[in-house]
């Protein structure tokens, strides 16, 4: 039986990068493992063709939790435009989401605050079931 990867991440995703998204990260490699579903706090917001999450508050967002390698670590940040100054369109974050009464340390991308300006809250907190 193969070990766990130690150095082997998880990141919790809300947007294009879930199941049947556009940016589906099953599509990614190497290809990660899926975890779960999950909900943290936060209020989802409109931007389009995807979403951004402001983290905290009242609201939830659901999502999917998976298991991720280091080099998949690195290809989502370039797809996230985060840069390590913090001006990029995401900002990595890090916080625990709890899986199936697990709780479980995830990576979670939330949009910089000057991208939501006049931007719609997508009140479900569930990008796939938006109206």
């Amino acid at each position: 039986m193969p070990q766990p990867d130690p150095t082997a991440r998880h990141v919790f995703v809300y947007g294009t990068l879930r199941s049947g998204g556009s940016n589906d990260i099953s599509r990614f490699s190497p290809i990660p493992q899926r975890v779960g579903d999950g909900e943290i706090a936060g209020t989802l917001f409109d931007l389009g063709a995807y979403p951004g999450a402001v983290l905290g508050g009242e609201g939830r967002i659901k999502g999917e939790v998976y298991r991720i390698a280091p080099g998949l670590e690195v290809q989502l940040d370039v797809l996230e435009e985060v840069k390590p100054d913090g001006s990029g369109e995401y900002v990595r974050r890090e916080l625990v989401v709890e899986v199936a009464g697990r709780s479980i340390a995830c990576l979670v991308y939330e949009i910089h605050p000057s991208r939501i300006a006049g931007r719609s809250v997508i009140a479900s907190g569930d990008w796939m079931a938006r109206d």
